[in-house]
């Protein structure tokens, strides 16, 4: 495919990715995308002049410089918000702090509760669960803070509770640790309040009663991304043939398999979102036209939270259910698909996505799976020419550990901010962005992972009671689906595969 036209698809989904960033940073979205694009700008103009690929040494040298000139840009430009229900002390910071200057000259707006009010909302901290100290008010937050004289659960539950009694459902009841350690309240205005909606401030309330699944659309997607994944099959065994439904169906096995793993694992998501009663989509595929560059039909699917985690329990729950189903299904589908393959011989240069010879190898999980389900056919010369349900199985898995990096909104990033808190969270997914990059200078089908990792916000939204910590249960549950992620993404190790002549 022509190069311009790669680079031009490339920019175009690096360009969604910045999107999700600029709601943090005054730096232009042109900018943070002109600079997260210059390797691959650089690289292409290197191509159509000298006609041959640019050295490996100088694209990560290049690369590593864009990704320090990205980070400095969004930190120095960054923004601090006003505490909304999804972003209250971001990266550490302190939401009740004075607002930037921008905001002090900003028109004036009126504040959430009026001095009427002021009274009702004191009774709503009785002394004995948590006594409040200092109300300071806000545009769009009132802020309460206080001692914490019970359980956080016990203090949340109460304190909602009278909230509601008090006020309807005109406010979001948000409780955060602070960066003293000590928990804070935050009450933002529910933008879909029922209150609010009466009183003529939301003309458009009736919106909340459509359905928010839209089947239609889902299944349209499911559709469209079953034709695309079956006509990518013949783009990775790269053949040539006249399309009809013979060929077509050669696909099927591919098709099927793939779309089963991310069904379930959105799937897992979804059901576990009904379960805590938060408005969730149905999943939506995405099918992509196979190319070169990208051959696999689709670029995933998702599901779309449309409120709040209510606490740091139903956030860890729904970020571990959708890739732990999706694995349930997937190791077997590989291990039967590895069974069924063929073993071949290695090239002298071995790709880690060479499904026609396929070094297991780069993967632990890979290799001790190809061991139990080819063994001794599989020594340190030999490769496999992987079945369809085996390739299907190896992107699943692949979809899987992406999803497991602790990093922001992916599930990984959920899982560590319930497990040790928002700015722990925070704090190891710039760690593992860091170690990804290092580790991707020695495994090179790691640097896209680790570049897209770095485009991605590093902070995970908080949940409404973000304080309450898990139980010993979950936390062993985290710690596993983060050795899973390991065991998928770190290579066999030379002396485990002596021992298995891997």
């Amino acid at each position: 495919m022509n190069p311009l036209i790669l680079l031009f698809l490339l920019g175009l989904i690096t360009y969604f990715i910045v999107q999700r960033v600029a709601g943090v940073t005054r730096s232009p979205v042109w900018l943070l995308w002109l600079v997260a694009m210059a390797p691959a700008i650089v690289s292409s103009v290197w191509v159509i002049a000298k006609g041959k690929p640019m050295p490996s040494q100088m694209v990560l040298l290049l690369s590593a410089i864009c990704l320090l000139v990205y980070w400095f840009l969004i930190q120095r430009n960054r923004i601090s918000p006003p505490p909304p229900v999804n972003s209250a002390a971001a990266d550490g910071q302190d939401p009740s702090a004075p607002p930037p200057k921008e905001a002090a000259n900003a028109p004036a707006s009126p504040r959430p509760i009026d001095k009427a009010e002021e009274t009702s909302l004191q009774t709503c901290f009785p002394w004995s669960i948590y006594y409040l100290q200092n109300v300071e008010y806000r545009p769009q937050a009132v802020i309460c803070r206080g001692q914490l004289r019970s359980k956080p659960e016990v203090a949340y539950q109460t304190i909602q509770e009278n909230i509601a009694e008090k006020f309807g459902d005109r406010f979001y009841v948000v409780f955060q640790d602070g960066p003293n350690n000590k928990p804070f309240f935050v009450l933002v205005p529910n933008p879909r309040s029922q209150t609010l909606a009466d009183a003529g401030a939301l003309p458009n309330a009736n919106r909340d009663q459509e359905s928010v699944t839209r089947p239609v659309l889902a299944l349209g997607l499911l559709i469209a991304t079953l034709f695309t994944t079956t006509l990518a099959w013949l783009e990775l065994e790269k053949k040539s043939v006249q399309l009809s439904p013979s060929t077509l169906a050669t696909g099927l096995p591919y098709a099927l398999t793939l779309m089963a793993i991310l069904s379930v694992h959105e799937l897992g998501h979804y059901l576990t979102a009904r379960r805590y009663r938060i408005q969730a989509t149905l999943p939506y595929f995405i099918p992509v036209i196979p190319i070169p560059l990208f051959p696999f039909g689709t670029f995933g699917a998702f599901i779309q939270i449309r409120s709040p985690m209510p606490n740091r329990r139903a956030l860890f729950d729904v970020g571990i259910a959708g890739p732990l189903a999706g694995f349930v299904v997937a190791l077997p589908l590989l291990l039967w698909g590895l069974a069924h393959s063929e073993v071949v011989r290695l090239p002298e240069k071995a790709a880690a996505f060479n499904f026609q010879a396929l070094d297991p190898s780069f993967s632990m999980l890979l290799a001790l799976a190809s061991k139990l389900a080819l063994g001794g056919a599989i020594t340190a010369e030999m490769g496999v020419h992987l079945h369809p349900v085996a390739v299907a199985s190896c992107l699943g898995i692949v979809v899987t550990a992406f999803n497991l990096m602790p990093v922001g909104q992916l599930d990984g990033g959920h899982i560590v901010h319930a497990m040790f808190g928002q700015r722990a969270g925070t704090a190891i997914g710039q760690v593992s962005r860091l170690l990804l990059l290092m580790l991707s200078l020695a495994e090179p089908h790691l640097l896209v992972w680790a570049i897209l990792l770095f485009l991605m916000p590093a902070t995970d939204e908080p949940a409404l009671n973000d304080v309450t910590e898990l139980d010993n249960r979950r936390d062993m549950w985290g710690i596993l689906a983060l050795g899973l992620l390991l065991l998928i993404i770190l290579p066999m190790p030379t002396l485990l595969g002596k021992l298995l002549n891997i």
